[in-house]
């Protein structure tokens, strides 16, 4: 006997469709509760059953060997019209079974109970089922058992509609933050060349590189699935490169990144240090000089532990910045307090400055 259509059968597939579990891929959470509604009930088949407009499609299933039946086949699609679990002791002796071409011969099918899966709106999308080539009762416990992990059935399929969803946004959010800030760095480029005042476009090239700086960041961080950390190698190699395209000529970067993650907070402090360590030699330490060398140095100390050591060859730090009084310094103390590390400077006049920040690498 062929089931009647769902009442709601257009917001029913609605549903099914806007959720995107349909032919989708094997999942082990699925799995488990196929293999264990079958543990529990005894019975040797066992399926997370969808309905789709003409086809039964399994989530997961356990010793029915098809991925797929004809709707018209689907005892399901009988399932779904009921409130609340439907069993069938002998699909011989029910109306809506008896001439299933899946119970017809000796190894038919003769047992059938599913649980609908209730959606949004109260819709089913499907069913938990087992089945069995031997008639037989479920137990209270098995049926209530039945209806446990059909809720964490429906569970799963949410879950991992919502994660899609999630992602959508992110992606969206992604895309409209890197724009943001490409069109920050170019208007404040734009300003900088249109200012009159050295010290005016000193300050706006300073805002462009720090806007720059976590752009990379951005870009670093949603590039790839790290689980909310960045691989500070490449991200400060992106740096270096940006900097270089603007590195005076005569002055030589060099640069050498062990293996470090950090959380994004930590990761954009670092950032910025390097960026405000390069933009104060250029401007302080090679003022009058047209040759002169950088290098920068990330090294993991320890399987908890790194430094960031900085070095330029240049005039060495003005009296105040020596002492830490001076904004440069003022604003060097308050990122790596920020990344949660200590700084320390030396500085020998015309022979140059280093810097060593030595911070945690937190257990991720």
């Amino acid at each position: 006997m062929k089931a009647p259509t769902h009442p709601r059968q257009s917001e029913r597939l609605a549903l099914l469709s806007d959720m995107g579990i349909l032919d989708t891929g094997e999942d082990p959470a699925f799995d488990d509760l196929t293999r264990l509604a079958r543990a529990i009930c005894a019975t040797p088949m066992s399926a997370v059953s969808l309905l789709a407009g003409n086809r039964q499609w399994f989530k997961s299933e356990i010793g029915i060997g098809l991925r797929e039946t004809s709707l018209d086949d689907a005892i399901c699609s009988h399932a779904i019209l009921e409130p609340d679990l439907m069993e069938i002791p002998d699909t011989r002796c029910d109306p809506r079974t008896a001439d299933n071409p899946l119970v017809a011969g000796e190894r038919g099918l003769r047992f059938y109970a599913g649980v609908p899966l209730t959606g949004a709106m109260g819709l089913p999308l499907g069913t938990l089922c087992v089945l069995d080539v031997e008639p037989r009762d479920l137990t209270d416990h098995q049926r209530d058992a039945l209806r446990v992990l059909a809720r964490q059935a429906v569970m799963q399929i949410e879950l991992r509609h919502a994660l899609a969803e999630a992602e959508i946004l992110r992606r969206e959010v992604d895309h409209r933050v890197k724009n943001s800030l490409q069109i920050l760095a170019s208007l404040t480029a734009i300003q900088s060349r249109r200012a009159s005042a050295t010290e005016t476009r000193e300050a706006l090239d300073l805002v462009r590189q720090r806007v720059q700086t976590i752009a990379d960041l951005h870009a670093q961080f949603y590039a790839g699935d790290q689980a909310g950390t960045v691989d500070l190698a490449p991200y400060l190699a992106g740096i270096l490169s940006s900097i270089g395209a603007l590195n005076p000529d005569g002055i030589t970067i060099e640069s050498a990144f062990d293996a470090v993650s950090l959380p994004a907070g930590q990761a954009v402090a670092l950032g910025l240090l390097v960026n405000e360590f390069y933009t104060n030699s250029i401007k302080h330490a090679f003022a009058d000089r047209t040759t002169g060398r950088i290098t920068i140095r990330l090294a993991r100390m320890a399987p908890d532990r790194a430094m960031l050591a900085y070095r330029d060859d240049g005039v060495g730090m003005i009296p105040s910045d020596a002492e830490g009084v001076g904004l440069g310094s003022r604003v060097i103390d308050a990122l790596v307090q920020q990344l949660g590390g200590e700084v320390e400077r030396e500085t020998h006049p015309g022979h140059g400055l280093s810097l060593s920040v030595g911070f945690a690498i937190p257990s991720l």
